[in-house]
């Protein structure tokens, strides 16, 4: 089995507990919620918005080889951008995401795995700190060196190695998850045709009690029978029982996404991509760039020695932040164009053109040129004679 084997999705497994049934053809379910947030709709739409965003992102390294590898290909199975959704992801379901930096035989790295953990283990041996990672749904297990795996966290407080889980985001998600199911059950109970059977025979015998309640139910309580009509004898009467179930309102509703969207740093707006300039803004200052800026040190750090970084080794990835702005935005910065504030390529690569031969050259209009020594205007002032200049004129 090679060391690729274990990056494999695992299956998670769902479970119910609890049923409830009444008299009609519908069995009302209700299922426990778990502790995988990311079966949550709500919790996936803000994980969605969050990667989307944050893999938009480029790396830039000192050392041009591992730039392509993050930006091409940083394992087998991913891209670039599929690699940053990857690790954004894992961050906000886990709250602790690791990168296992692979490293060739001369000790550079030569891949980056974000590691699909279930649960791990520190471990200690020989004074060196190690990782251990147990992976759902198997029995397998990988032991990993701390020095070459950078971590990302969230929450980070009570461990010195990952951050906090999200178990505070639960009790809301099982809320939500059992709100929507008690408005599924409300509108399929509802449909249902329901009320007491009753006989006017004496004294039947409990058998025959169940017999006439299962043919009535089998007869009328079932989908066959699209009229809605159900026929009696003289020897039974049926009174419907009218149900209104209780359920929550939309305001209520409303309220419930929303802390989860607070609780993830969203709103509507950068869900549903309807944002301003100065939303997109805010968002990217507060929930995108924090994260560029980890994963840059985080990878700087555990690629390159003390030494290479003195020397101005790095890792670093950039989002520009301009390309949230709008066409009209983009085409006003042309007048940066020609005073020399961005050139020419700069420019258009906020269209996502391709750039121009000498696009790289800034440029200068000639109106806006600097202003020679010669150019300057002379000083006509004259200085005035002090005072006891003035009285020795006199004398």
């Amino acid at each position: 089995m090679s060391f690729l084997d274990f990056f494999k999705p695992a299956k998670l497994q769902s479970q119910r507990v609890g049923t409830w049934q009444e008299l009609g053809a519908y069995r009302a379910l209700f299922s426990a919620f778990g502790s995988d947030i990311f079966k949550s709709d709500t919790v996936r739409s803000c994980i969605r918005a969050l990667s989307d965003h944050t893999s938009k992102a480029n790396a830039r390294c000192s050392v041009p080889r591992i730039e392509r590898i993050l930006n091409d290909s940083p394992n087998l199975y991913m891209n670039g951008k599929d690699f940053l959704a990857k690790i954004r992801t894992r961050l906000e379901v886990q709250n602790t995401a690791f990168v296992y930096i692979h490293r060739d035989d001369t000790g550079r790295p030569s891949g980056f795995y974000p590691v699909p953990y279930s649960y791990f283990e520190a471990l200690d041996y020989n004074g060196r700190l190690y990782i251990k990672f147990h992976f759902n749904g198997s029995d397998r297990e990988m032991v990993l060196p701390w020095a070459d795996l950078a971590v990302l966290r969230k929450d980070y407080n009570n461990s010195d190695i990952a951050g906090d889980d999200n178990t505070a985001i639960l009790p809301m998600l099982e809320l939500m998850n059992t709100t929507n199911q008690g408005v599924a059950n409300a509108v399929k109970a509802t449909a249902n045709l329901r009320g007491i059977l009753k006989s006017t025979k004496a004294m039947l015998a409990p058998d025959a009690v169940k017999k006439q309640k299962d043919d009535f139910v089998r007869d009328y309580l079932n989908l066959e029978n699209e009229g809605g009509i159900a026929s009696l004898d003289a020897t039974q009467e049926f009174t419907p029982i009218t149900m209104t179930p209780t359920v929550t309102t939309w305001e209520q509703q409303r309220e419930f996404r929303q802390n989860i969207y607070r609780y993830y740093g969203v709103n509507d707006h950068i869900i549903m991509s309807d944002y301003t300039e100065s939303q997109m803004e805010a968002f990217y200052d507060a929930k995108i760039e924090p994260f560029l800026i980890a994963l840059s040190v985080e990878l700087t750090r555990k690629c390159f020695t003390e030494r290479e970084i003195a020397f101005g080794a790095y890792i670093r990835y950039e989002s520009n932040r301009i390309q949230y702005t709008s066409t009209a935005t983009k085409l006003s910065m042309v007048a940066l164009v020609d005073r020399g504030g961005m050139t020419p390529n700069e420019w258009r690569a906020l269209f996502n053109l391709a750039p121009i031969d000498g696009g790289d050259v800034p440029i200068r209009r000639l109106d806006t040129a600097e202003v020679a020594p010669s150019d300057a205007p002379a000083d006509d002032t004259t200085e005035e004679p002090s005072e006891q200049e003035g009285d020795e004129n006199e004398e």
